[in-house]
């Protein structure tokens, strides 16, 4: 059983704010933000747009781009860190754009989430489990962010990208690769930390409560460099396909110094890397199936082109997928 991407869609909030808003918050300025990130500005979601909503608009545009009605979806996959509730919003996202017959779950392995989630879609179709699968990638970063800390504050935005995938005679996902370290964990985290506790005898119970997002930026870009394009070299050979025969890679959208270490160290000139870094910044497990998604309606990627897939973040997590389009 062969796997297809039937659709692209994504949605970000019409809220955006641009480098020289952070001038009077922070000792910063547009052209440090630029020349250090690539970022000119992010969207940023207001207490009255929710992520199930950003979500659900990303999802009705790729129905509505694969002419497939909710009802007809068998699975819906939702790869989010910042979810509306905590027990998971796949399924609140399924009743708002009214597929009532679908089961619906979350995935969160933060930016590497779309990555993880689409290789999960593809074993469900595979398998002949399910027909067509909605997966959505959708993070509302700015929620959790402390907004003196320049070192983060700057980095992120908020949004949402789909896919419609589907079974096919021909199998458009070629191969995949996904990694964890979880002994590097702490170079990117958002912590429980406890605020009270509750006392039985001799025994405290916390109260949970979230912190802001702490990162180590030094480390997690020596995690990046070193090993997505490891990973993309290994997932391209199991697969017999070598770096010059790749059309476009969209990789996660963190940095742009980043992308292009990445791009130095696969031997690619940079102007094969698909970006919209500049307008949404860093938007999590949003940012490849977003960038995709732009790519795909500009008609930048064509039928038979061979496209790479890279996420890598919080975990620390990363992976790679190779498609033809």
């Amino acid at each position: 059983m062969g796997v297809h991407i039937l659709s692209t869609g994504s949605s970000v909030p019409n809220f955006s704010v641009e480098n020289h808003y952070f001038e009077d918050m922070i000792e910063t300025s547009d052209h440090w933000i630029s020349t250090r990130t690539g970022i000119k500005k992010r969207h940023l979601a207001p207490s009255s747009h929710s992520l199930t909503q950003l979500a659900a608009e990303a999802s009705n545009n790729a129905l509505s781009a694969a002419n497939i009605k909710p009802a007809d979806i068998d699975l819906i996959i939702l790869a989010t860190s910042t979810p509306d509730d905590l027990f998971g919003s796949a399924s609140q996202l399924q009743a708002e754009i009214g597929a009532t017959s679908s089961l619906a779950f979350d995935i969160t392995a933060a930016c590497s989430g779309f990555i993880v989630a689409l290789v999960t879609a593809a074993q469900f179709v595979q398998t002949g489990s399910y027909d067509n699968i909605l997966v959505v990638g959708a993070d509302t970063m700015s929620r959790w962010i402390n907004w003196s800390d320049r070192s983060t504050c700057i980095l992120f935005g908020d949004g949402a990208g789909a896919v419609v995938v589907g079974k096919s005679a021909k199998n458009s996902i070629l191969g995949f690769k996904l990694c964890t370290d979880g002994q590097l964990n702490s170079h990117l985290q958002l912590m429980n930390v406890p605020l009270e506790a509750q006392q039985f005898g001799v025994t405290e119970i916390p109260q949970g409560h979230y912190n802001s997002i702490t990162m180590n930026g030094k480390e997690v870009y020596k995690f990046a460099v070193f090993q997505v394009p490891s990973v993309i070299k290994e997932c391209l050979n199991n697969v017999n396909i070598s770096i010059d025969e790749v059309d476009w890679f969209i990789l996660h959208q963190a940095n742009t110094r980043i992308l292009e270490a990445i791009a130095n160290r696969l031997s690619i000139p940079f102007s094969k890397m698909i970006t919209n870094l500049e307008h949404y910044g860093n938007t999590s497990a949003a940012s490849i199936p977003l960038a995709l998604d732009e790519a795909n309606r500009s008609d930048k990627i064509q039928p038979g082109q061979i496209i790479v897939l890279a996420g890598f973040g919080a975990g620390l997590t990363w992976g790679a997928i190779v498609l033809k389009w």
